[in-house]
């Protein structure tokens, strides 16, 4: 029997990390010690008193049944709780919907909008998911708004063409920004609504790194606490990186009721909802975590691979926010020929910028959750590269 593949798979381009995955295998396979900074996976475990509540949540039997398909009501009204403390806006329980992690609705939130042959507008460089696992899926057209260091990485709304704006069912913004480590104030948000409105575009607001920061005065902001976000958007918030919870699965979305009831009506058919035991969890983890466990390590360990790349020449700016750094490559190479370089030389992983979209040509992105002794010696072996 021949397998056909659809259309929209057909449609989406090779994995960006599939040959970085195969060098290191290579060199692993020759007996060289990696330091990997590829990867966004938070290294530290996921605090104690979360599990302990996992733990008491499992041995109750009334979680082992189908999850209620929207969320436990106290999981919802938690994290409307918790939304109205960090970010001062105000959402109903009944306007937030569980999520199996942030990727899975912005990717269902496609399937609810976006007919075959449909604009997408896509940041670039960007999380890969929203081109590829939400537009492209779903039978639509990606747009690329350009993210350039120049527009501190900021999307230039007057420089989308009038056609594709209007065409547009749904714009992906995320920040702070993977994998740039930009951040977004009111002013632009507000210009997003503005733009939201006059192209009839819902705004998908991908926010799962706003607990990670290193400016505690400057909190990233949601773009939910805009006049007039909650009519044209909603967002996507995550557990996995606050409370280094990425295997866990468990996120949420709110905003405006009708596009919330529209990933509902996704999910209902799709999916049985989140364990409710893993939802217990995360109801204590909102409730006794005020900021993430993990943002003076992320600190001290940011600090030491700036330093080390300025160290050999490479001007790295600390990000405001996420774990990531992103950065220009030397002159006169490109960021595959980069990271492929540090790769054999110094036996670090990088990620070239390109594996974000084509304007991350000319940049590297290094992920600093490996071990506070990993992120050292990473340092130690990029200063001997001079």
């Amino acid at each position: 029997m021949k397998i056909e593949y659809s259309n929209n798979l057909k449609s989406i381009p090779p994995y960006a990390f599939a040959e970085i995955s195969r060098k290191k295998k290579a060199l692993r396979e020759k007996g060289k010690d990696l330091v990997d900074l590829g990867i966004g996976d938070p290294d530290l475990p996921t605090p104690k008193g979360i599990v302990s509540a996992m733990s008491d949540a499992i041995n109750d039997s009334s979680t082992h049944r189908y999850p209620m398909d929207a969320g436990r009501p106290d999981f919802r009204q938690a994290w409307a709780d918790w939304c109205k403390k960090r970010f001062g806006i105000s959402i109903s329980a009944s306007d937030v919907q569980a999520t199996l992690g942030s990727k899975e609705g912005l990717c269902n939130l496609a399937r609810a909008f976006v007919n075959p042959g449909d604009k997408v507008l896509v940041p670039d460089p960007g999380y890969p998911g929203y081109a590829n696992g939400a537009c492209l899926l779903s039978g639509g057209i990606p747009v690329k708004m350009p993210l350039l260091e120049e527009n501190g990485y900021l999307p230039d709304l007057s420089a989308i063409n009038a056609s594709d704006a209007k065409d547009a069912k749904l714009m992906y913004i995320n920040y702070p920004n993977n994998p740039t480590g930009a951040v977004a104030d009111k002013a632009f948000y507000s210009d997003v609504v503005d733009f939201a409105e006059e192209n009839e575009v819902i705004i998908v607001s991908d926010l799962p790194y706003s607990e990670i920061y290193f400016d505690k005065k400057n909190k990233p902001i949601s773009f939910l606490e805009v006049p007039g976000a909650m009519d044209v958007g909603i967002e996507l918030h995550s557990f996995s990186k606050t409370y280094n919870m990425t295997g866990w699965r468990l996120g949420s979305a709110y905003g405006n009721p009708e596009i919330v009831a529209a990933l509902s009506k996704v999910k209902e058919n799709i999916d049985s909802g989140v364990f409710e035991a893993v939802q217990m969890a995360g109801i204590y983890a909102l409730t006794n975590y005020p900021e993430a466990p993990a943002l003076d390590e992320y600190n001290k360990r940011m600090d030491t691979l700036v330093a080390a790349f300025n160290d050999i020449g490479i001007e790295a700016k600390k990000p405001p926010a996420t774990f990531y750094l992103w950065a220009k490559v030397p002159a006169g190479e490109t960021s595959a020929s980069f990271v492929n370089k540090v790769m054999e030389a110094a036996n670090v992983v990088l990620t070239p910028g390109t594996a974000f979209g084509e304007y991350g040509e000319g940049y590297f992105r290094a992920s600093i959750t490996s071990p506070s002794e990993r992120i050292i010696e990473a340092a130690e072996r990029i200063r001997n590269l001079k």
